[in-house]
């Protein structure tokens, strides 16, 4: 398999894309209709060394983020953090109507933001897994994204890299506020989501696959399941105020109370047999959870 294409900068990008060159090394918005790439020279898989915000509708052809495919018929917003690879395949840019933001790391330096901005879990979604905006929403992303564009192309001066800066926080809060709505509204889908994980852990425990392969990972989870582990715990967290790690250690706690109130297995045997390499860090989770120590709980059945 041929290794991604690797572009540093903004500007390369650019030149990529056959845009005229960036009016600010360190961010830049532009629309897909500028770009005048031949479309076969962008179905190389690439990564940057920056961010990249979308926001697409009306378009033709498939998206590749990672190993899944998104078709773009309808409007969507897709969010990409440095060093992830994507990669477009079939894409008619003379039909693809929308805006791109890239924004370099650099350029959000000495602000709150470059620390917040890797808390967004968005930015590490499949493409699946894409912001579906309504109407309303889409105009106030749009507007902001404007906002930014004229911001860039307007001379420097003291206070442009702050309003700049004010105006992607603002941007990120809203993607971070329809998602929300989105786990919400889909409540059909996120339903089905549910019923898989508790598939998949069913199987799991029914399997032992806690003695042979330990607690299962939340990677491993969301692999099964074919989606991201951070959307799988943002979705969680959503409908039931929990993390999916939250979410393994409760099953794992049901499963502790049943084998203590129905076996004679000793504590540290329960441990083991629950994928736990220290009887400590079983006994630990437990008493967290339940307030009362393992041995505690037995003894109320006798």
């Amino acid at each position: 398999m041929k290794a991604p294409e690797k572009i540093t900068s903004i500007t390369t990008l650019h030149l990529y894309l056959k845009l005229g060159r960036p009016s600010n090394p360190l961010i830049s918005v532009f629309d897909f209709t500028e770009v005048a790439a031949d479309p076969s020279s962008l179905r190389t898989a690439v990564t940057t060394d920056f961010y990249v915000v979308a926001i697409k509708n009306d378009c033709a052809g498939k998206f590749k983020y990672g190993q899944q495919y998104y078709d773009f018929q309808d409007g969507i917003m897709y969010f990409i953090a440095p060093h992830q690879v994507m990669q477009f395949e079939d894409i008619l840019l003379s039909e693809v109507k929308g805006s791109v933001l890239l924004v370099h790391p650099d350029f959000l330096q000495g602000y709150p933001i470059a620390a917040t901005i890797k808390e967004y879990g968005y930015f590490s979604y499949a493409a699946h897994e894409a912001l579906h905006l309504s109407e309303r929403e889409e105009k106030s992303v749009t507007d902001i994204i404007d906002n930014i564009r004229r911001e860039t192309e307007n001379n420097m001066d003291v206070f442009t890299q702050d309003l700049l800066v004010s105006n992607i926080d603002l941007l990120l809060k809203y993607c971070d506020r329809f998602y929300n709505r989105q786990f919400l509204t889909r409540k059909k889908m996120n339903h089905d989501l549910l019923i898989q994980l508790e598939g998949v852990l069913d199987d799991y425990f029914k399997n032992n696959r806690l003695i042979i392969d330990g607690i299962p990972t939340v990677q491993f989870i969301a692999s099964e399941m074919n989606i991201s582990p951070n959307y799988l715990s943002d979705m969680l967290r959503v409908h039931t105020g929990q993390t999916t790690q939250q979410h393994i250690q409760n099953r794992l706690i049901e499963r502790a109370k049943e084998l203590l109130s129905t076996t004679m297995m000793t504590v540290s045997e329960i441990a083991y047999h629950l994928g736990f390499e220290h009887p400590q860090s079983f006994h630990r989770l437990f008493k967290n959870r339940t307030a009362i120590s393992p041995l505690e709980f037995r003894q109320t059945f006798n």
